[in-house]
């Protein structure tokens, strides 16, 4: 009996071995694993998915897959290009005198330009249930009365949806959205100074949704209109702007000018649904190629496709622009091949790096960043400073992308300052002086990685009027020696330093040591090594740096009033033209000009980059405005107003079954082109977490046998036990 009982057993354990190939660990749907779904996560949660309001990119990253405004970028194009997403084609223009008559584009009479915007006629919305009409043609869930609202606690619980086309008026209404200050729209202010009638419109609707509101009323904004924004009828669209502003093109391609359906406005301003945090922060309605299905920021977020996207196709290449946009064959596989091809994303909420990093290495994410803690792990950097991966990262198949963003961080003089400030010789011989004592190399080598490059002017890499080489290269901190830029000696620097009046930092009038002052929000003692790199590099020069660490708020209320004397501050680029990284520097947007709304942080002012870039701002890329952004740049460089620091380099690793990856830094509508191979991702899982059971074989054999010596035990005790009782 005994030994029958043990062959069972190791029949059992047997049986258990095959099951090897099983995933015990996974965090995800076995099903969904195998199918077209793609794992992601989220460690902050996104506050507001209204594109009107929304302006960071965890938002963004929602709210582009569930959006169209009426242009994107090209997905596989570079430099990077504007194409149609809902329009027909690219907006035509027209230039307009004061009379309204067409004139020239180069005339000096233009006033006006006309934007039209031909809609396709074949794009529906999401299925919502803000689109259901009653028999009479009313909103059916218009009106939700206090017993409706009583079984409503989301959005499911209205059973029944429907979708309509996308139409002009959508766009005209978003618009309007922008104008209603009680929307805080970021934009609002900007576009005020280019769409015709749109500051006087803002200032007609702000009481009248304020009043609106107060009286617990629902604003509907079809009936009131905006004198540059016109429906011609259901697919046609005119936006008038003052004078010449090519840039609205890439405002064209925002999130701020996506559409609106006045249905899910009007649904969503009801009181009940908004105690119920049922609103269009939480739950976008758009025409994109996914829907927020979920919202839930304690667990889970889950886009699906959305079963009525239009027709939109992988984008193709001739072999001449596949060569410009240095384009790899793979990435064209798809060409042609109708869009989306993933059919969920699946957003976990990871508070912490390492457990999410241990996931992206079991293959339960599908593409991760890389984190300072696991950057070792990850990437190898050669003697020369190549990025490049770990051999444990190569042994799994992993890629890894990274791209210079277009962005800058840079530490600001104030020009208005009485010490560090101003345009005479001595103070630009200052700010030159601590320009090159600053090693940025040093900065980026020591705080980042090697995960950026040091700044040369304000324009970043990929973006117009950028320049490699020697002819970009800042010659008043940077010689150029063997083909490589080379920082100036420290020499150099204390010369300049004892040309502006302070030798070996003394103050040649004071006789005192010069003593500087750096406002800043880095108070947690992760920063204190930053803070000390910052001394040392004043250091260097026998200048005292005195660190001013203070909250957010009243940073930015320093700054603004023109009080601090230096500050780190960065700049994201809104579209890729030089204009969104000069106008940091244009005299007109100085912040202590202009009450601190001016994004010229440093309010630095000269006439001659003032007068350089009002001609600059409004030209298409030609040579000529290449010229005319050197001579800005040559400017800058010499009173060097900024310390150029940084621009950024982005690097993000994702797995081989997760295709179609190319790093975009001005598209947020990027997940329509990706692919997932789930049969290679099952395998890989599969062969990376197999359960390790020999243990609870050995386990259950040591247990086995443990019973069989006391069943044995036992059978002697009893033989012994007869035997007695027999004598």
């Amino acid at each position: 009996m005994g030994i029958k009982y043990i062959r069972i057993l190791l029949l059992l354990c047997m049986v258990m071995v095959p099951n090897h190939a099983m995933v015990w660990n996974s965090p995800h749907d076995s099903k969904k694993v195998k199918t077209d779904t793609l794992f992601s996560s989220f460690s902050l949660p996104p506050k507001r998915l209204d594109p009107v309001v929304s302006y960071s990119s965890n938002e963004w990253a929602i709210i582009g897959q569930v959006y169209e405004p009426p242009l994107q970028y090209n997905y596989l194009k570079r430099p990077y290009e504007l194409e149609p997403l809902t329009l027909t084609e690219m907006p035509t223009i027209r230039y307009l005198d004061k009379e309204g008559n067409t004139v020239d584009e180069h005339s000096d009479k233009v006033m006006f330009s006309e934007y039209r915007l031909d809609l396709r006629k074949d794009i529906k919305y999401q299925n919502h249930p803000c689109f259901v009409k009653d028999a009479e043609g009313r909103l059916l869930y218009g009106a939700l009365s206090y017993e409706q609202l009583k079984s409503v606690d989301s959005l499911d619980d209205l059973k029944q949806t429907a979708t309509r086309h996308l139409v002009a008026a959508d766009y005209a209404y978003a618009i309007k959205r922008m104008a209603v200050r009680q929307n805080h729209s970021p934009i609002l202010d900007s576009m005020q100074a280019y769409i015709k009638g749109l500051q006087e419109f803002s200032a007609k609707i702000t009481p009248i949704a304020k009043e609106k509101k107060k009286k617990g009323q629902i604003l509907d904004l079809r009936p009131y209109g905006i004198d540059g924004v016109k429906v011609i009828d259901s697919y046609t669209l005119v936006i008038t702007i003052k004078g010449r502003y090519p840039q609205f093109l890439y405002w064209l391609s925002m999130n701020f000018f996506a559409p609106i359906p006045w249905e899910a406005d009007l649904f969503y301003q009801q009181p009940g649904l908004i105690a119920k945090n049922l609103t269009l922060n939480w739950f976008p309605v758009g025409t994109g190629a996914y829907y927020l299905a979920q919202n839930n920021p304690n667990r889970q977020m889950r886009l699906l496709a959305n079963p009525n996207y239009h027709d939109e196709r992988y984008p193709s290449l001739s072999k001449a622009e596949q060569k410009k946009s240095n384009i790899p064959e793979a990435l064209l596989k798809d060409s042609g091949l109708k869009l989306p091809f993933i059919k969920e994303i699946v957003y976990a909420l990871e508070k912490e790096n390492i457990p999410l990093w241990n996931k992206f290495l079991q293959g339960y994410y599908d593409a991760s960043g890389i984190s300072s803690e696991a950057f070792d792990q990850a990437v190898q950097i050669s003697s020369s400073g190549t990025m490049g991966l770990s051999d444990e990262m190569k042994a799994k198949g992993i890629e890894l992308k990274g791209s210079v963003e277009p962005s800058i961080f840079y530490l600001a003089f104030n020009m208005v300052d009485p010490v560090v400030g101003g345009y005479s010789e001595s103070a630009r011989k200052l700010r030159q002086a601590i320009s090159i004592a600053q090693n940025q190399e040093e900065y980026i080598s020591i705080f980042t990685n090697e995960r950026g490059i040091a700044a040369q002017g304000p324009i970043p890499p990929g973006i117009f009027g950028y320049e490699e080489g020697e002819g970009g290269t800042n010659k008043i901190v940077y010689d150029w020696v063997d083909g490589k830029r080379v920082r100036k000696p420290l020499e150099v620097a204390k010369k300049l330093l004892a040309e502006a009046g302070y030798p070996n930092g003394i103050s040649e009038k004071t006789g005192k040591p010069l003593k500087l002052y750096y406002d800043t929000t880095a108070t947690g003692p992760d920063d204190r090594a930053l803070m000390d790199w910052r001394r040392k590099q004043f250091d260097k020069l026998g200048i005292q740096l005195v660190i001013r660490a203070t909250d957010y708020n009243r940073f930015q209320d320093k700054v603004r009033k023109g009080k601090a004397q230096l500050f780190s501050w960065g700049w994201n680029a809104d579209y890729p033209d030089p204009e969104n990284f000069l106008f940091l520097l244009y005299g007109g947007n100085a912040a202590v000009d202009t009450n601190g709304a001016g994004i010229n942080s440093s309010n630095y002012k000269n006439p001659e980059f003032d007068r350089l870039f009002n001609m600059m701002k409004t030209m298409k890329n030609t040579p000529e405005r290449m010229q005319i952004i050197k001579k800005m740049l040559k400017i800058v460089r010499e009173d060097a107003p900024w310390i150029w620091g940084v621009h950024p380099r982005s690097l993000a690793l994702s797995h081989q079954w997760y295709r179609n990856v190319l790093p975009h830094a001005m598209a947020n509508n990027t997940l329509k082109y990706k692919r997932i191979d789930a049969k290679l991702r099952v395998k890989k899982q599969q062969a990376w977490n197999q359960p390790v059971i020999s243990p609870l074989i050995l386990l259950a054999l040591f247990v086995c046998l443990a019973a069989l010596l006391l069943y044995r035990v036992y059978l002697n005790r009893q033989r012994s036990v007869i035997i007695r009782e027999e004598r």
